[in-house]
């Protein structure tokens, strides 16, 4: 009887067109233009690579040059350097070929065309040069004998210091737009698991009326169809991971497998949640309908779907929300397989999912098994 149930409400379930729409084709489409609006930003306005520079020399400058072949060469380059003229330079400056002008002489001095990050670096790097040039040179002055102690110094610091990153894996901001599409996907799981709630309810279908008539016990009918949602619900989350991951190349980094576990979990849980907004009162479906997108799109904003950094003004604001928010849950979830080595967060965050689901689950089912009927 519960194989049949089971069966019964997994081919139902993929018969609804909406469900088809709302959980595999709109993902699919909202995923899409996320990859066309977000996909190269983090290259174009965080990331920096070496920087195509020109430079100049006014003046035959050794030191320099020596510095600037250091950092031009090697596995992470910080310039692109090349030896111009200065009208070359200034020409290819204007048509945003390179990102500044430096000119090498007796005084090192830079000249950019804008703002950016790229332009900050070469300030940066122009002015800690002259800062160790003129230690030296002082040095030199006014205690020649230290000259070569001060050298080995400034040398060595330049050498030990080495850009250590916080996480091996993908730090791009912009990501967190696509963990929040699978949340997204997760949370209109609740629709499914409200149809659960109003099936097995008289008062509010036909289709409940016959199956309080049917000699099924309302435990099994309730969790055969529970069950049959969430397997419909896990090859939705399925689908929506492959499709950025091989389709639009989103990187989920080394860690692939779990990110699917992670969406899974997060559609069990929302298909929990609506299993128990459908069985609370006596509204019908399309007020509980309604309920259940409303929240589930409040969580996915205080998530940060339409605004990148609501979950870090909640965890502000209200550091609590965030752990028991279903939306942030899934996002953490699956960020912290990107940036952290050790699972720690991200079996926690497994769990917590799993306990509200169950939370919900037994909520809901005290709530529609103890409903009696005087006549159907």
């Amino acid at each position: 009887m519960f194989l049949h149930n089971l069966l019964y409400e997994i081919k139902s379930s993929l018969r609804v067109r909406d469900l088809i729409f709302w959980l595999i084709l709109f993902p699919i489409i909202l995923g899409t233009f996320f990859k066309i609006a977000f996909g190269d930003l983090y290259e174009k306005q965080t990331k920096v690579s070496a920087i195509p520079t020109a430079i100049v020399e006014t003046a035959d400058n050794e030191a320099f040059r020596s510095v600037v072949k250091s950092v031009s060469e090697g596995g992470e380059t910080l310039l692109k350097a090349e030896y111009l003229t200065e009208d070359e330079a200034l020409r290819k400056l204007k048509d945003g070929d390179i990102k500044g002008v430096i000119y090498s002489g007796d005084k090192i001095t830079l000249t950019v065309s804008g703002d950016g990050v790229e332009q900050s670096v070469l300030k940066l790097f122009i002015e800690q040069y002259t800062l160790r040039e003129k230690i030296i040179t002082d040095t030199i002055k006014n205690d020649p004998s230290k000259a070569q102690a001060v050298i080995a110094a400034l040398s060595e610091e330049l050498t030990t210091s080495e850009e250590e990153p916080l996480t091996n894996g993908n730090t791009d901001f912009y990501m967190q737009y696509f963990y929040n599409l699978i949340a997204m996907v997760a949370m209109y799981g609740s629709v499914t698991g409200l149809h659960v709630a109003m099936s097995q309810q008289a008062n509010l279908s036909e289709l409940g009326a016959r199956k309080c008539c049917s000699a099924t016990p309302k435990s099994i009918g309730i969790l055969a169809s529970l069950t049959g949602t969430w397997i419909v619900q896990s090859i939705c989350m399925v689908v929506c991971v492959s499709y950025t991951a091989f389709v639009l190349k989103v990187d989920y980094g080394e860690r692939l497998p779990l990110v699917y576990i992670a969406a899974v979990c997060g559609g069990i849980l929302g298909v929990s949640f609506g299993f128990f907004v459908g069985s609370i009162g006596k509204m019908k479906q399309g007020a509980k309908v309604s309920i259940c997108m409303s929240v589930s799109m409040a969580m996915c904003f205080l998530s940060g779907l339409m605004v990148g950094n609501m979950k870090a003004i909640m965890a502000d604001k209200a550091p609590w929300f965030n752990n028991i928010n279903p939306a942030a849950l899934v996002t953490d979830s699956i960020s912290a397989l990107n940036l952290y080595s050790s699972f720690d967060v991200f079996v926690t965050k497994i769990i917590t999912m799993l306990v509200i689901s169950l939370i919900f689950y037994v909520l809901g089912l005290l709530m529609v098994r103890r409903r009696k009927y005087a006549s159907l």
